[in-house]
């Protein structure tokens, strides 16, 4: 019998959750997903030294305000993992827009159309890449307006129904609801036992998918941010799942038999078609505890590992210039 992680392939797109470009040389994904935390990673491996110095290298020979240097340096090391990734996946690599922009619009607008512009010079079009921003408001805005001008969005700290709907009105191309942070606020709560049918990242994955099949929806729904491989089986048939190194190799050496438990066609139990504005979304997330705990504190903890890959160029920075 082929391997879950094969089944699993054959009726889902598997996509990589990581930043380590050897993992996902290895494991062949469709498409492949970073975040700062993962990028920050990737970047203290010595084995990806190379792509580290060259952006060091190029942002040693920029004049102007250090800080300024630092995160232009921190985004042409983005670019340099984004455009290593696209290399070796077939489909798409997701760049993310910096956390610390989760509540401009505007900023997040300037900052995804250079990342476009950066990708285009190198020769990788707008076609192979995602833009992915946190599923705020104002994030949700800046998507809108980016899909019109033909540049697919990937909303990502997607924890509920209504962050869903807003990014469907929004024409977005993708969301990345996170299956394994639900799962943990609920835990710290004090609830559970779960099984992966009561996982309530399951849960609430299997209605948004679907709500958007129910209402024809074109907006791809892709699992994110696993616990265990529970949680994945329990999700096969998903339109993508983006998926660690660690779990998609226990899949790989898992022969036992894996049924389909998302199908397009079965939709009863979907939610009623919604519209929400800005005061009807701002209500909904303040209605829902763990939504709002959840995106709060996956955009603090995205920021830390941003500042501290910027620390960590900022003093790489300066030792080069001072060479």
């Amino acid at each position: 019998m082929p391997s879950k992680l094969e089944q699993l392939r054959a009726m889902t797109v598997v996509v990589a959750d990581t930043g380590d470009i050897e993992a996902v040389r290895r494991l062949k994904p469709q498409d492949c997903t970073t975040n700062p935390t993962l990028l920050l990673k990737a970047a203290e491996t010595p084995a990806y030294a190379r792509l580290v110095d060259e952006a060091i290298a190029w942002g040693a020979k920029q004049g102007g305000d250090h800080d300024a240097v630092v995160k232009a340096t921190c985004d042409r090391l983005a670019l340099n993992f984004g455009a290593e990734l696209a290399g070796i996946v077939p489909g798409r690599v997701s760049t993310e827009v910096d956390a610390d922009l989760s509540f401009d619009t505007e900023a997040t607008l300037a900052k995804a159309r250079a990342f476009i512009k950066a990708y285009e010079e190198r020769g990788i079009g707008r076609e192979r890449i995602l833009i992915k921003i946190a599923s705020t408001w104002e994030g949700i805005r800046a998507a809108e307006v980016l899909q019109k001008e033909g540049i697919d969005c990937n909303l990502t700290l997607l924890f509920a129904l209504p962050q869903a709907v807003a990014c469907a009105d929004a024409g977005v191309f993708l969301i990345s609801p996170f299956v394994g942070r639900i799962l943990d606020w609920h835990v710290k709560a004090g609830e559970g036992p779960f099984t992966a049918e009561t996982d309530p990242g399951v849960v609430s994955v299997r209605a948004i998918y679907a709500y958007y099949k129910a209402h024809g929806i074109k907006t791809v729904v892709m699992g994110a941010s696993f616990r265990n491989t529970g949680e994945i089986e329990a999700l096969a048939g998903c339109d993508r799942l983006t998926i660690g190194p660690a779990l998609l190799d226990q899949l790989a050496a898992d022969e036992g038999p894996l049924t389909r438990r998302l199908d397009p066609a079965e939709t009863a139990g979907a939610p009623a078609r919604l519209h929400l504005d800005e005061k009807a979304f701002r209500f909904a997330m303040n209605e829902d505890p763990m939504a709002t705990d959840k995106l709060a504190e996956g955009i603090r903890q995205f920021v830390r590992d941003l500042n501290s890959l910027r620390a960590n160029v900022s003093a790489r920075l300066k030792g080069a210039q001072a060479a």
